[in-house]
């Protein structure tokens, strides 16, 4: 049995999907705090556990019998801590997965590890150190070592739209890798439905190209027929603007230090090679996934 948990978030419902086409008979179970949110037709194929995620008796319910999890922490822009919102949230789970014996654990995770930067790098450094919380448990686990998401830019659609520009805070002309988010999703399903590996590792999603802010703007506007500009946006802009949404200080500080430690380098520390390449390039992803939605 595999587990699912976000089962309605980006990437785990991509994974599920996935998994729904492809699992072989193997039985599926998802976690969610809503289920009126899944398709009436996952709600038929696969056992429901409702709850949260980070919730012990949730997760015991849920990972009985398992014999491989699917692990996303999501965000809590609320968090008294960063270190509460990664390694708080899964310490639960971490122990279950003990108890339960669970064999395999797939886990979203993020680029950075052994880098300079990393230990000042904000939500990634509190994502890498979940990942050595779940490491400790005994299951084999692969981190999913994800560079920025090429989807993060649909948050931007209207500004696409009406203005012609998109914003970011890291320096214009630097090139890094970015993954679209069904490539991730693909890359977890294949883990989760082979489980031959063992151990501890972490696979890099690097997409297949790097790019720079200018590179993706001069993309977004060939694909849109319509020019589009990137604008490079100040830290501590970027701080009290999450500030004025609403979230808190240690998300707010955790996102401006992740996003100035990408600036110095976080995401350049693993070569692209064949087996870290995933086939999504920016242009397709504009033309496919992009474009669709500045033009609804």
């Amino acid at each position: 049995m595999i587990v699912i948990t976000t089962p309605t978030g980006d990437i785990g419902s991509q994974v599920l999907d996935t998994l729904l086409r492809d699992t072989n008979g193997e039985e599926l179970r998802v976690i969610v705090r809503d289920p009126d949110r899944l398709p009436a037709s996952v709600r038929e194929r696969a056992d429901v556990v409702v709850g949260s995620h980070g919730d012990a008796a949730v997760v015991d319910r849920a990972f009985t019998g398992a014999d491989a999890v699917f692990w996303v922490v999501p965000p809590d822009p609320g968090t008294a801590s960063l270190d509460a919102a990664f390694s708080g949230f899964t310490r639960a789970a971490a122990q279950t997965f003990a108890d339960h014996g669970v064999g395999h654990v797939v886990g979203v995770s993020a680029l950075g590890r052994g880098t300079p930067v990393a230990e000042r790098a904000g939500l990634v450094t509190a994502s890498l150190a979940m990942d050595d919380l779940i490491a400790e448990t005994g299951a084999a686990y692969r981190a999913l070592a994800n560079p920025s998401f090429m989807d993060n830019l649909l948050r931007q659609v209207d500004a696409i739209r009406e203005k012609g520009v998109f914003t970011g805070t890291v320096e214009p002309d630097r090139k890094a890798p970015s993954a679209a988010t069904r490539d991730i999703a693909a890359v977890a399903a294949k883990l989760l439905l082979d489980r031959s590996w063992t151990g501890i590792g972490a696979v890099p999603v690097l997409g297949p190209e790097d790019l720079s802010a200018n590179d993706m703007a001069r993309i977004v506007s060939a694909v849109l027929g319509r020019p589009v500009r990137y604008e490079r946006q100040r830290l501590d802009e970027l701080g009290g603007t999450l500030s004025g949404y609403g979230l808190g200080d240690a998300f707010v500080h955790g996102m401006v230090d992740m996003m100035r430690a990408k600036d110095e380098g976080l995401d350049a520390g693993v070569p692209r090679t064949p087996d870290t390449a995933t086939p999504t390039t920016f242009t397709r992803w504009c033309e496919e996934v992009l474009k669709p939605a500045v033009l609804a």
